[in-house]
């Protein structure tokens, strides 16, 4: 998802956001422990959305 669609977006919808990319991040974690992730980019991919995501709620001051 693109910084343009996450502004539009309200602060409660971002932190729903913000839970669900964790939760991936999760099982992708445990995916590449126990080897069976075969395109590791996902997991750059869903690390770098959470850093979208917090920082445009650090930008509307609602963390």
């Amino acid at each position: 998802m693109k910084a343009t669609e996450m502004k539009a977006k309200s602060a409660a919808d971002l932190q729903s956001e913000l839970l669900s990319l964790s939760k991936a991040q999760f099982g992708l974690r445990m995916q590449v422990a126990t080897q069976q992730l075969s395109n590791t980019s996902q997991l750059r991919k869903v690390r770098r959305d959470i850093a979208r995501v917090k920082t445009i709620l650090t930008e509307k001051g609602a963390q």
